[in-house]
């Protein structure tokens, strides 16, 4: 026996669409808000049976007064004209669930489930969000920006991101905050998803889901503390006990500014000499820099040599002058070194596809490791062709801001290593899913930071957690000169492996003297 729930949508247009938007937010479900508009007088009727499925949209209705459609259920006549039936039906005969809804003009629709991803989906356990501050730090690094949660519980839970510092905090002040105050911060992939959904009706890669980054990692550090367990126990347990890390070749100026200034990405000079000045010794020392780190037990240097003929040339065409001045400090440590110490090689994204194969070509004597961003990733087809031209391993990319830009770079066979950015690409949430999703590729991930420390420590829980990490990066010119004045840990680097953090969280702290009212870069929204 067939039960049979009737669901009546008012002659009000107007008031049918409200009705229809609130059962959107309720179920989640495909219901079409304008399929109400342009009833006619007495409104719609709708029969659905109860586990019946949906009409066939090509036979949904016969003509004349009144009709059956292919499942045999019946359609009133003052469902339309004959004509317009097979349009409007198909929109309006959904199935929902065995519970009845009776839709009238007078009354809301009875709801037996909260809405689709609540901020607070349960009562139990609930740790809730009474303020969130924000601290450019810009007397330190100026582009970083630094977000604490504070929780009724006491809890204060850590996050950061890099780039446009004032966008992303405006962003989530003045728009994402509103959804986690008073609201549970345990609920963590409820709010990824509802803020991720709703940045990206217009646009969710950029200041969107740095915002969504530092926030998402920020929770990720409530839960641990709740839980007094570190984050890699709550992604499913460590699966190494040490990191791999190699050294990029920056310099203590290479992001960090005492005076303020914010450089461009990727137009960074070679820095002055000096003990951590690792980008200025490349040109100049590059054997000694090579040896220096194979004794301190690294196993990996990456340098971006070609910058400046970029800045200088441009991305079509750059001499061969250039690629040789470029090419010949890592032939010196080839030459010294030999295999010891990979090299990677990053071009910041600014060439186009014929310059990047005459400088995959230069490389290939040396054999690096990867070749990292030699092209933009904004087109992933010249990306999975210059891999095939090339034939160097190549790694892809932080540039990349979603899991979807992922998929699309394996899918296409386009890399042979992808490298992660857990502040930039939706935080914690997301770098664990992008790493196990490269790991079904069998690709195996890397974690980037040159951008902040807690970019640093989000990459070590997850790459703690992921068997398919292989590779942390790191920057010794920034761990050892402004990590220190931003972080309360001190950051070990031993025989070229980091140890995975014991604390709980994060297993770190920002320095609280950057949370100050009044420091020039503080912001905080609070109940």
């Amino acid at each position: 026996m067939v039960w049979w729930h009737q669901y009546t949508i008012p002659p009000s247009a107007g008031e049918a669409e409200g009705r229809a938007r609130q059962l959107i937010i309720a179920y989640g479900s495909p219901f079409i808000p304008g399929a109400a508009k342009g009833l006619g007088a007495g409104g719609w009727r709708r029969y659905v049976g109860e586990g019946a499925g949906k009409l066939e949209a090509g036979r949904a209705a016969q003509p004349g007064g009144g009709g059956k459609a292919a499942s045999g259920h019946h359609i009133p006549p003052e469902a339309g004209t004959p004509q317009n039936r097979p349009r409007q039906l198909p929109r309006l005969l959904l199935s929902f669930s065995a519970h009845p809804i009776n839709i009238h003009s007078n009354r809301k629709p009875t709801m037996t489930a909260k809405p689709h991803l609540p901020p607070s989906p349960i009562d139990e356990g609930k740790v809730t969000v009474t303020a969130i501050e924000t601290s450019q730090p810009v007397d330190l690094f100026p582009g970083l920006l630094l977000v604490r949660i504070h929780t009724d519980a006491g809890i204060i839970g850590h996050g950061e991101t890099y780039y446009c510092a004032e966008a992303v905090q405006a962003m989530i002040h003045e728009w994402m905050a509103r959804r986690l105050l008073g609201e549970d911060a345990l609920a963590i992939e409820s709010h990824w998803r509802f803020l991720y959904e709703r940045a990206a009706n217009f646009g969710v890669r950029g200041t969107e889901i740095r915002a969504i980054s530092a926030l998402d990692v920020a929770l990720w550090d409530i839960l641990g503390q709740v839980c007094q367990q570190p984050i890699y126990r709550l992604l499913g347990g460590p699966v190494r006990d040490r990191i791999l890390v190699y050294n990029s070749c920056g310099n203590p100026n290479y992001g960090p500014s005492k005076t303020g200034h914010i450089g461009w990405p990727g137009m960074g000079t070679i820095g002055e000499k000096g003990p951590l000045g690792d980008s200025w010794r490349l040109f100049h020392e590059p054997v000694e820099l090579a040896r220096e780190l194979v004794e301190l037990g690294y196993s990996g240097l990456k340098v971006w040599p070609f910058d400046q003929a970029a800045i200088q040339y441009g991305p079509g065409r750059i001499p061969g002058g250039e690629i040789e001045r470029a090419v010949q400090p890592l032939r010196d440590i080839r030459a010294e070194i030999g295999m010891d110490l990979d090299l990677l090689v990053d071009g910041h994204a600014h060439f186009q596809l014929p310059a990047a194969l005459r400088i995959a070509e230069a490389l290939r004597e040396v054999q690096p490791l990867w070749l990292e961003d030699m092209i933009k990733m904004d087109n992933i087809n010249t990306l999975a062709d210059f891999r095939r031209q090339s034939r160097m391993p190549i790694s892809a990319s932080e540039m990349l801001l979603s899991r979807a830009d992922y998929n699309e770079v394996l899918m296409q066979q386009a890399a042979d290593y992808v490298m992660i950015d857990p502040t930039w690409v939706g935080g914690i949430s997301e770098t664990a899913r992008i790493a196990q999703l490269a790991q079904t590729y069998n690709v195996p991930a890397s974690m980037h930071d040159c951008t902040g420390p807690l970019t640093l420590f989000a990459g070590l829980q997850v790459g703690a957690a992921v068997p398919n990490c292989c590779y942390q990066e790191t920057v010794r010119a920034q761990i050892h000169t402004v990590y220190r004045e931003l972080i309360d840990t001190e950051v070990n680097i031993s025989d070229g492996y980091i140890d995975i953090p014991r604390g709980p969280g994060l297993g770190v702290r920002l320095n609280p003297d950057l949370f100050k009212a009044g420091r020039p870069g503080y912001r905080i929204s609070k109940l």
